[in-house]
């Protein structure tokens, strides 16, 4: 299996590249991909994640037997309600809070 003289000298450039970390080469090139793709890609994702949760719809609730077990209460509020409750995602016992449900 014989490369090509350009695959060749593109093999021997990539493998010195490598090796001139000593000389900050490999320093500027991670900066610019990290400039030129991951900030892009990030944003990228952050838009496609807003996007998404404006389409969002609260799932029918149900109320089954097993879910929501309270066997004591929480102690901060009224007792019903976790930590970190979200009154348009995390159902009650009883059913969500908004009257769109």
């Amino acid at each position: 299996m014989s490369l090509s003289p350009v695959a060749l000298a593109a093999r021997r450039a990539l493998a010195a590249a490598s090796h001139s970390s000593h000389e900050g080469g490999a320093a500027k090139t991670w900066k610019i991909l990290t400039i030129v793709v991951a900030f892009p890609g990030v944003g990228v994702c952050m838009a496609n994640a807003f996007m998404k949760a404006q389409e969002h719809e609260q799932p029918e609730f149900v109320p089954y037997s097993h879910l929501r077990i309270r066997s004591k209460k929480f102690p901060w509020g009224d007792g019903n309600h976790t930590l970190f409750h979200n009154s348009h995602a995390n159902a009650l016992p009883e059913g969500y809070e908004g009257s769109d449900h």
